[in-house]
């Protein structure tokens, strides 16, 4: 005898602390188990590539900041690199060095919010309080800088707003030795807690095909075992002069790909990110970093694309020139908006506690996600 039972359709968000205010999550139940999720934006209306159309390139940058504005540095490098292109401009070997490590300062802020939060979300206070101190100290960098602690306009085309202060270099190489003990005692906290790894072990597995035909990129690739980052596979900037490795999932229950391994992916890609900046801050050059910088921006009329490894992924950027002081047309490959689209396919299966570990697991900005 079969018993029938009726499918439930419970709205998660958007108020739902864990759905970030702005995502509402359609989940379809058969008890407790789930068997679908349909994500639901258009909570923000940022209409980002719309407003590009009608702005100059450098208006654009500010607007760039606001798309993953937990990684604004790195939003700004790989917009200023494709203007770059566009344009035929080599920026000073200074800039360079700075940009990675503004860039690879941004990738560590950004995993310490994605740790910390994702230890809220699966009931683990403590750890969200050391990764947020640390965050403060990397801001702290960024304000003494360019004067701001989120949006930071700091990346022009051609060049940078400004020099690092002389205290820089000191500073930063103090925060990283600082910072290698803080990485030691998240995993004391965190990773390897019992019911942390029940809650996330086994959860939410995405195999490797899987993940390459929904087009996942960045950590949550590699967590499924692809060894793949555009760093080092399709390097720009100065990247290919650094030693660094590409950590990938290995599966802590023996399966690859699940909940656990896209949370510590993030924390070994922030002991390779010591690495690089180790690396950068005593081989930087001296130089003037505006020297580069164009009176006026007007590409001529032509069309690129390129892309960089964002904190959360391959962030691309596509820009059309018709000639003029505005671009034509930009659009943006956000690994946010991606990622999102296989949580249907993550939850199936899954109780419904398991969402927000899920959901948790894949790390995205709702900014970049309705842009």
């Amino acid at each position: 005898m079969s018993v029938k039972t009726e499918h439930m359709v419970l709205n998660m968000g958007p108020q739902h602390p864990s759905t970030h205010g702005v995502l509402r999550l359609e989940v379809e139940l058969d008890g407790e188990i789930i068997i679908d999720v349909k994500p639901h934006i258009g909570y923000l209306h940022r209409c980002f590539e719309k407003h590009c159309e009608a702005m100059t390139y450098p208006q654009i940058i500010p607007y760039v900041d606001r798309l993953d504005y937990l990684a604004s540095m790195y939003n700004e490098f790989g917009y200023v690199i494709a203007v770059e292109k566009l344009l035929g401009i080599k920026v000073p070997e200074r800039v360079e060095y700075i940009r990675v490590i503004m860039g690879e300062f941004q990738r560590i802020a950004s995993h310490l919010v994605a740790i910390g939060t994702y230890g809220i979300d699966i009931g683990a206070f403590t750890p969200f309080l050391y990764c947020f101190r640390d965050r403060e100290r990397i801001l702290n960098l960024f304000e003494i800088t360019c004067g701001a602690r989120l949006l930071y306009n700091y990346m022009w085309v051609g060049g940078l707003s400004h020099d690092i202060p002389p205290d820089f270099v000191r500073l930063a190489k103090e925060f990283l030795v600082d910072f290698k003990k803080t990485i030691a005692e998240v995993n004391n906290l965190l990773s390897y807690n019992k019911i942390f790894v029940e809650r996330t072990a086994n959860v939410g597995i995405l195999p490797v095909e899987t993940a390459i035909n929904y087009g996942i990129s960045g950590p949550n690739l590699r967590a499924s075992g692809m060894k793949w980052d555009i760093r080092k596979d399709d390097p720009y900037s100065i990247y290919d002069r650094f030693d660094f490795d590409i950590p990938v999932g290995e599966g802590l229950r023996g399966t690859v790909g699940d909940c656990w391994d896209r949370y510590y992916i993030r924390v070994l890609e922030m002991v390779e990110s010591v690495k690089i900046l180790e690396q950068a801050l005593d081989q930087i050059p001296e130089g003037n970093v505006q020297e580069t910088i164009p009176k006026r921006i007007k590409p001529a009329e032509g069309q690129i694309y390129t892309r960089v490894e964002n904190p959360k992924g391959e962030l691309g950027y596509f820009i059309v020139s018709k000639g003029g002081l505005q671009p034509h047309r930009v659009k943006v490959r956000a690994p946010s908006f991606i990622h999102l689209g296989i949580m249907g396919e993550l939850c199936k299966g899954h109780l419904v506690a398991d969402i927000i570990a899920i959901l948790g697991s894949i790390d995205i900005v709702l900014g970049e996600v309705d842009r």
